[in-house]
This record gives C-alpha cells, structure tokens and sequence, in this order.
C-alpha cells in the first residue's frame, strides 16, 4: 500500500515533465511503468499509454495485471482513431479472456470500431461484413446488453451502406444501356438481388424504381416479337411499385411509363 502510494507520488510529477517520459520508457521497473501508463490513459495521454503498454504487454502476460494492461491497450488506440489496430486488440481480448471482466465492452467496441473505420459506399465493402459480423456476434454473446441497441442502429447503419453500393452499381449498369451488352438486364438482377437481401433498406424505393425503369428499356428496345410480352412485365412492375409506393416523388414519371407500355399492349 505504502509502495503504491509512493509510486503515484513519483508518476504524478513524472507525467509534467516529457523528459521523464524517456526515463519511464526505459524504465525496467514495470509495476513503476505500468502504474505511469494508466495515469497517462487517465490524462487523456493515450498515445504515451499505448507506446508504454505495447512495451509490456509481453512481460505483464500471465500477471495480475495482464487483463486489464490489454482492454486498456485497446482502449488507448480507440481512442486514438486507430480503428483498425483497436479492433484487433479488442479481438485478441476477449479471444484470450472469454470470461475476463471487459469482455463485453471489448466485444461491442471490437465491432464499433470496426463500423467507425469502414470506407465510404464506392469502395470494397469487405471491411463493412466484417464489422457487422463483430456487431452480430455481440449482441449473440449478450442479448441484454445495454449496448444492444447501439450495436443493431450501427449493423442498420452498415447494411444501409451496403444498399447503397448495390444501388450504385445498379444505377450504372442502368446508365450503360446496352453498351455492349444488356446493361438493363444486369440493373434488374443487381437490384432485385439488393431488395431481397435488405427488405428494409432505406433505398427500396429508388432500387425498385431502377427495375420498372430497366423493364420499360429492355420492352422499348426488344425485337418486335418480344415487345409485348415485356411490355406486359413492364405493367405487372408498374402495378407492384404503385402498390408499395402508392405516394411516390417518382409518381409522374411511373404513370407515364404505365401509360406507354399500356399503349404498347394494345397495338
């Protein structure tokens, strides 16, 4: 008790001087450097905890001190914006420490840390599974978490961006037309595919919208043995999207569309 006293007297005069840094990072004492380390973390100093902690983790394995030493690692990168590096220390946590006193904070910040680090809708989105796969396995691991609710707006969150890359691409292949190729056809299949997997997405609308769209393009653009048919298609969309959307922004350019291809029909 006396020692520990004495140590925090010691470490609170260290942290006002960045000479005594160097001297706490050369230190070989680790109960003295360990004890610096949280202090730092405590003063918001999280870069001086991490180098520190990085420095001992190996030598505080299999101590009282192991635990605690590694969330806190986690949390000083976290903290930091080292999303990635958080992550996998959050990771290496609970897998070593299943039952350890963090581990359902270092689960939920394993995954929010990932969903903070995921790149914009135009890029892979491989990063974007991952952290709902981390974010999923949380709130299985602990369905009366506090947390769980965060944990499922941010897998909403995610899943929305993922919409949002389909979306994307179904928009481009709607955009391409038939150069080379049946770009339309590949639109419809991008963007049904979208609506099947995420029945909720914010985008169901514009997606469903692509479909009517590509349907009316691939009938307006048929040979004329096939045009009716898929004019036909095209009325049986228009009618599926009048009855999810009734009050569509997009009402103008549908009713136009049911009325050419009804037009068509009757030819």
């Amino acid at each position: 008790m006396k020692r520990n006293i004495i140590l925090t007297i010691l470490i609170a005069g260290a942290l006002s001087s960045c000479g005594e840094y160097n001297k706490i990072l050369k230190s070989t004492d680790y109960e003295y450097k360990y004890e610096a380390a949280k202090n730092y973390f405590a003063n918001g100093k999280y870069s001086k905890s991490a180098t520190l902690l990085e420095d001992m983790i190996i030598q505080l394995k299999g101590t009282d001190k192991a635990e605690e030493s590694l969330y806190m690692l986690a949390m000083s990168y976290y903290n930091q914006q080292d999303y990635v590096t958080a992550s996998h220390y959050f990771t290496t946590y609970y897998n070593t420490y299943p039952r350890g006193t963090f581990v359902e904070l270092a689960r939920f910040h394993a995954g929010k840390a990932l969903c903070l680090d995921t790149p914009e809708a135009r890029l892979d989105q491989s990063g974007t599974y991952k952290a709902i796969q981390e974010l999923q396995m949380f709130m299985e691991y602990f369905p009366q978490s506090s947390k769980k609710q965060e944990a499922q707006d941010m897998v909403f969150e995610l899943q929305d961006k993922l919409v949002q890359k389909e979306y994307l691409s179904a928009k481009l292949y709607y955009d391409l037309g038939n150069y080379m190729g049946n770009n339309y056809e590949s639109c419809i299949i991008t963007a049904q595919n979208a609506l099947k997997d995420y029945p909720f997405a914010k985008l169901r609308e514009e997606l469903s919208l692509l479909v009517l769209r590509s349907k009316y393009e691939m009938a307006v653009q048929s040979v004329v043995e096939k045009q009716a048919d898929r004019f036909r298609e095209t009325i049986d969309e228009y009618y599926a999207f009048k009855n999810e959307f009734p009050e569509s922004k997009h009402s103008k350019e549908i009713e136009k569309i049911f009325k050419e291809s009804s037009k068509k029909v009757k030819e």
